[in-house]
């Protein structure tokens, strides 16, 4: 049995067993184990497993001590092929798919979860779900085989499909070994920063301190974590503001400004990293929270609940390496430019993006007369669509020197303003717009089961950011659209790029017996948390995984991806 070739698919049927074949089942004996790390032992080493989904699995398997080198997770792969084909918001549950197979009534998706704090261990409990056998798992997996074959560039799409259940793994993978985290640093951070509790539950003495000050300001009391009360004080002194944001305040001449934008600091890491959030979400030296591959339009990752990607600079110095070990921290450099060099295929743009300089600098000789900021309006501007002002002048000078990867973000604006569907470089499909009969009423088109979090993440379908939503894809603004859409393909195809970077780094640890443990990423920053002697052969593993994923993503094209890489003890010295 454990010469068997090929896949194998693993499935919980609902009676309390989990089966697992060989595919196609044809080429081996079926299993009937109680525990699903049972089958993945008796299968080969290097198998790839077929199943509902990585979060409903893999937990369960490292728990028992079980690593998984391949998967194709089935849920997933639906909500990728479902966008490809255009078929927004129907249902992607394995369940669901097996349904559409058959013309049978098709179930809805079960309702998302809520990440809990206090409970790290059950953070990857499986969604209730309608239960579905084996056979019908290996049938939906071989119609998505045949619909992945179908798309405009099949290698490209099963490659998307193939990284994003990696990242399932090493979410998972992460979320068990957690980012190492000193609460007692930490404490002494929000004591040093907010000064001491007092009883009860009233702010902390520095916060209070601070709010006494706005208030003398104002000659009365004001309640400076409310935006109407502020806003309301400024319009009793003369002053009208449309919001509290620190750049409309900070210019005024008000006694109050100063230590109302002091009080907001401090106030937003007493609610989002404070003593209630260290006792919620840090147990044991580790912060575990739950990674969502893919959790927004244009495949970034987010967190369900704990903010992980959203952590203060400040706060940041509470998280250390263990004893004798290190963290390596390291980030793309200018990773979104080089990516639109590689996806345009405009010769000079790959040119200088392939150089082994900074890339801005690099551009700002091709039409800027030296001048690096310049560049980086232009080529930010030209993502971004800053289209107007010293934003058309700098971009129609990007368009002199590289025409083919203006036209390339132009040509996405253009598709989004049309409403056709926009895709990543592998085929992620960002949706067409809503429109004002399908949308009912909510904010700019933002959809009304975003399942939006007290931490700024959300769901909808496998996971949405409100912040992704804007300038909104489904805007009844055409113009907003083809912003989005510009961004889309280069933001996206890095996503991909980074997806296949993170499968290579992973699968490059676990080949060279490496201690090292994957503990965090977010868009363009990875730390891998390691002994210190393994600290320079991290380093190194990066940097070829970038290398690696440039090649796999993009083809054989002269564009670089380097890494700027810390060794540190604590991840606040890395920046």
């Amino acid at each position: 049995m454990s010469d068997a070739p090929g896949p194998w698919a693993l499935a919980e049927d609902g009676d309390g067993w989990w089966h697992a074949a060989p595919v196609p089942p044809a080429t081996g004996p079926r299993l009937r184990v109680r525990d699903p790390a049972e089958a993945v032992r008796a299968a080969p080493a290097a198998t790839r497993w077929i199943w509902r989904s990585t979060a409903a699995v893999y937990p369960r398997l490292l728990a028992a001590g079980v690593r998984v080198e391949r998967c194709h997770d089935v849920e997933d792969a639906e909500l990728l092929l479902l966008g490809h084909e255009g078929r927004f918001g129907e249902p992607r549950s394995a369940a669901a798919a097996w349904a559409r197979l058959n013309d049978a009534p098709v179930p809805a998706d079960p309702p998302q979860r809520a990440a809990e704090p206090g409970t790290q261990d059950s953070l990857f409990d499986p969604r209730p779900a309608v239960p579905v056998s084996l056979d019908a798992l290996i049938a939906v997996h071989a119609d998505q085989t045949r619909r992945l074959a179908a798309t405009a560039h099949p290698d490209r799409m099963r490659l998307l499909t193939a990284s994003e259940s990696a990242a399932f793994l090493i979410a998972a993978e992460m979320h068990r070994a957690g980012l190492p985290w000193r609460a007692d640093v930490h404490r002494a951070l929000l004591t040093e920063l907010l000064g001491e509790r007092y009883a009860g539950r009233g702010e902390p003495r520095r916060l209070a301190a601070l709010a006494d000050e706005v208030s003398a300001a104002f000659g009365r009391r004001v309640r400076p974590d409310l935006p109407a009360d502020v806003i309301k004080a400024f319009a009793e002194a003369g002053i009208k503001l449309r919001s509290t944001r620190r750049w409309e305040i900070q210019e005024l001449g008000h006694p109050a400004v100063e230590p109302l934008i002091a009080y907001k600091k401090l106030y937003r890491i007493y609610t989002a990293h404070g003593w209630s959030w260290l006792a919620d979400w840090v147990h044991d030296g580790r912060f575990r929270p739950e990674f969502l591959p893919g959790g927004t339009l244009t495949g970034r990752w987010v967190t369900n609940g704990g903010g992980a990607l959203q952590i203060p600079k400040v706060i940041r110095r509470a998280v250390v390496a263990d004893p004798g070990w290190r963290l390596v921290v390291a980030d793309a450099d200018q990773m979104e430019p080089r990516v639109l060099a590689a996806i345009s295929r405009d010769p000079a743009f790959m040119e200088v993006a392939g150089r082994a300089e900074d890339l801005y600098a690099a551009v700002s000789r091709q039409g800027f007369s030296g001048d690096r900021e310049q560049a980086k309006i232009a080529v930010l501007g030209a993502v971004y669509g800053q289209t107007s002002g010293d934003g058309l002048k700098n971009l129609a000078a990007l368009r002199r020197r590289f025409p083919q990867a203006v036209a390339c973000v132009d040509e996405a604006a253009r598709a989004g303003e049309e409403g056709r569907l926009v895709r990543t470089w592998l085929g992620r499909t960002c949706p067409p717009p809503v429109t004002a009969a399908e949308d009912d009423g909510g904010e700019a088109g933002l959809p009304q089961d975003s399942g939006e979090r007290p931490d700024g993440t959300g769901r909808q379908g496998r996971g949405m950011r409100p912040d992704a939503w804007t300038p909104s894809y489904a805007s009844a603004d055409t113009r907003a659209r083809g912003r989005f859409t510009r961004n889309f393909v280069v933001q996206g195809s890095a996503a991909d790029w980074a997806l296949l970077m993170l499968a290579a780094l992973r699968q490059s640890l676990a080949s060279a017996g490496m201690r090292a443990e994957l503990v965090f990423f977010q868009h363009d920053e990875v730390i891998v948390h390691c002994p210190a002697e393994e600290a320079p052969a991290v380093a190194g593993a990066i940097r070829a995984a970038a290398d690696r994923a440039g090649r796999l993503t993009f083809g054989d094209t002269p564009v670089r991806f380097p890494f700027s890489t810390a060794v540190v003890e604590c991840y606040a010295d890395a920046k």
